[in-house]
C-alpha cells in the first residue's frame, strides 16, 4: 500500500528517475518549453521550482546546490543569469502545465511544461505592445475599412501596377555553359 507516499516513482529505480529528472530540468531551462507526458510533467514541476527559487538569489552556495542537481555548468549559468533574473519578483508558480491531446502509439496523456515568464503567448507585454484592430461593422453585416487598411490597399495596388522585372534572355544564360562544357572536353 501506498499511504502517505508522496513521491512518484514513475515506474524507475531511485538512480533512474533522479537521472530523468536531472535531464528533463536541464531541458527545461534550455528550452523554456518541453512537452513529455503528464505525470512527468507534475513530477518535474517539484524537481525544478526549488532550484528556480534558489536561482533568485545569486550566491555560490546556492550555484553548488543547483549544480548538484543539474551538473551542467552551461545552464547553471543560464538558471542563474538568465531565469533567476527574470523570475525575480514573483512569489512562485514558476512553471505551467498544458494538457495535449494524447500520444498516438500508446494513448499516454500528454502535457507541455514551460517557463510562465518566457512565454510570448500569454505575457501582458505581448498584449499591450500588439496594435489593437479598430474594424467597425455595420448592422446589415457589410465591413467599414479604417484608414490602415485603406493605406495597406493603396500601397498593394501601386505594387501591382509597377513594372515587372525583364528575366535574362536565354542566349546569355547559354554563354557560360557552354565555356563550362569546354573547360569540360579539355579536362578527359
Amino acid at each position: 500500500m501506498r499511504h502517505g507516499d508522496k513521491i512518484n516513482n514513475l515506474g524507475r529505480t531511485t538512480a533512474h528517475r533522479k537521472a530523468l529528472l536531472s535531464n528533463m530540468a536541464i531541458s527545461l531551462i534550455q528550452h523554456k518549453r518541453i512537452t513529455t507526458t503528464q505525470a512527468k510533467a507534475k513530477a518535474l514541476r517539484v524537481y525544478v521550482e526549488p532550484l528556480i527559487t534558489k536561482s533568485k538569489s545569486d550566491t555560490t552556495h546556492n550555484r553548488r546546490l543547483a549544480f548538484s542537481k543539474l551538473q551542467d555548468k552551461e545552464i547553471i549559468n543560464e538558471l542563474f543569469n538568465v531565469v533567476g533574473v527574470k523570475v525575480a519578483d514573483r512569489p512562485g508558480g514558476y512553471t505551467r502545465i498544458i494538457k495535449l491531446a494524447p500520444r498516438i502509439g500508446d494513448a499516454a496523456e500528454m502535457a507541455m511544461i514551460e517557463l510562465v515568464d518566457f512565454n510570448t503567448i500569454y505575457s501582458k507585454d505581448a498584449k499591450s505592445t500588439e496594435a489593437k484592430k479598430t474594424t467597425r461593422r455595420s448592422r446589415r453585416g457589410g465591413k467599414t475599412t479604417t484608414s490602415t487598411e485603406t493605406a495597406t490597399v493603396a500601397t498593394t495596388e501601386d505594387a501591382t501596377t509597377a513594372t515587372p522585372v525583364e528575366e535574362p534572355k536565354a542566349e546569355e544564360t547559354e554563354a557560360p555553359k557552354a565555356e563550362n562544357a569546354d573547360e569540360e572536353g579539355k579536362a578527359e
